[in-house]
């Protein structure tokens, strides 16, 4: 049997500032938090997660992996996480693309998407 995905972890200067706009952005919670990690997810029997753990330096370089978000209605789903704490970014996208490119609170890139037919 193939393995599932458990959790995506990301390295944080503040983790639990950055797992509380993760959870907002996302409508997830807190589900556990010790000095060393805070994981947001749905519930806790639901996964994946996200697991924000410290590191003491900050974020220097593009990401190599980011997430991408599918909201009813994109525009109106930037605004909202703009007003989360989250802020619009170029990385050379172009303006002819269908999705905004986005930072959290600590510089990591994700993408808020056009809405797509099943979530697919």
């Amino acid at each position: 049997m193939p393995s599932r995905l458990y959790t995506v972890v990301v390295d944080s200067h503040e983790p639990r500032r950055l797992a509380e706009f993760w959870a907002r952005a996302l409508d997830y919670q807190v589900v556990y938090e010790a000095p060393d990690e805070v994981v947001v997810a749905r519930d806790e029997d639901t996964y994946p997660a996200l697991i924000f753990v410290p590191v003491p330096e900050a974020k220097t370089v593009k990401n190599r992996l980011h997430l991408d978000l599918n909201p009813d209605d994109r525009d109106r789903e930037v605004e909202r996480l703009e007003g989360l704490g989250a802020t619009r970014a170029d990385v050379g996208q172009g303006p002819d693309v269908t999705w905004v490119v986005m930072r959290d609170p600590e510089g990591n890139e994700f993408c808020v998407l056009r809405p797509r037919e099943g979530g697919v």
